[in-house]
């Protein structure tokens, strides 16, 4: 499927990625894990200039949880590895392409080496606009939460916050995600049908796609069949049909 099948007019302004399937593809081939995750980053690229095509402008993909940090001692060295071999590879390409790169999650735990690409590369593409791309590294949303609430608690101790301000914006403006809009459509692939502590306050509204493509198998006509499937679906925010049609 190629993107002339879409209407342009009906585009998620924000699409959300759980990228999932990188250790059993390279299991299925006989290889190591690191092997799949590193075909993945051909993925990522894939389904980075898919969304840039169509308009989407922002794309965050979920690459490393908080969870992850319990996987083997050596997979994960691995994956920092080729985290920043990715970003240093990569990021001249983004800037020329106009994607500019931000992160969120308890990046102050990765890495110092990682860190410091991160932060050489979100400076280099800080002022292009054609599609941000959002890593979410290091990140649980109950994490997000857990440090949203905090941060709440510490300002009406101090007096700097009104528990009566408090409503759904106010907290949203607490998040990592704040300067973002909230996905309008996620996807996860590899065939598992959870959200798996991933932006769970966002995705109150947020329409979900999964499919049982492995994420080092995943392609640009992937990514366009998810978005079809986005627009063939009404999406109704607790209203009804007939509500919908008469806006």
């Amino acid at each position: 499927m190629n993107n002339h099948f879409l209407d342009k007019n009906n585009i998620p302004k924000h699409v959300a990625i759980i990228m999932d399937g990188n250790g059993r593809g390279a299991k299925q081939k006989g290889e190591m894990r690191i092997f799949g995750h590193t075909n993945g980053v051909e993925s990522v690229r894939e389904s980075l200039t898919a969304a840039a095509e169509i308009g989407v402008k922002y794309l965050t993909l979920y690459a490393f949880s908080t969870e992850n940090w319990n996987r083997p001692k050596e997979e994960v060295a691995a994956l920092m590895d080729l985290l920043v071999k990715a970003i240093y590879d990569e990021v001249e390409e983004l800037n020329e392409k106009g994607v500019r790169l931000e992160t969120i999650g308890n990046t102050s735990i990765l890495p110092v080496s990682c860190r410091e690409a991160l932060t050489k590369a979100k400076e280099r593409t800080k002022n292009n606009d054609k599609i941000t791309l959002i890593l979410a590294l290091s990140y649980s949303s109950r994490w997000e939460i857990a440090q949203a609430v905090k941060t709440m608690a510490e300002e009406s101790i101090s007096g700097k916050l009104d528990v009566e301000t408090i409503n759904e914006d106010l907290i949203s403006s607490y998040l990592s995600t704040s300067n973002f809009p909230d996905p309008e459509l996620l996807i996860r692939t590899s065939g598992e049908n959870r959200v798996s502590n991933f932006l769970m306050w966002q995705l109150a509204y947020t329409e979900l796609y999964f499919t049982e493509t492995l994420w080092p198998d995943f392609k640009k006509e992937h990514f366009f069949k998810a978005i079809k499937d986005y627009q063939d679906r009404e999406r109704r925010f607790g209203k009804t049909s007939e509500q919908i049609v008469n806006e």
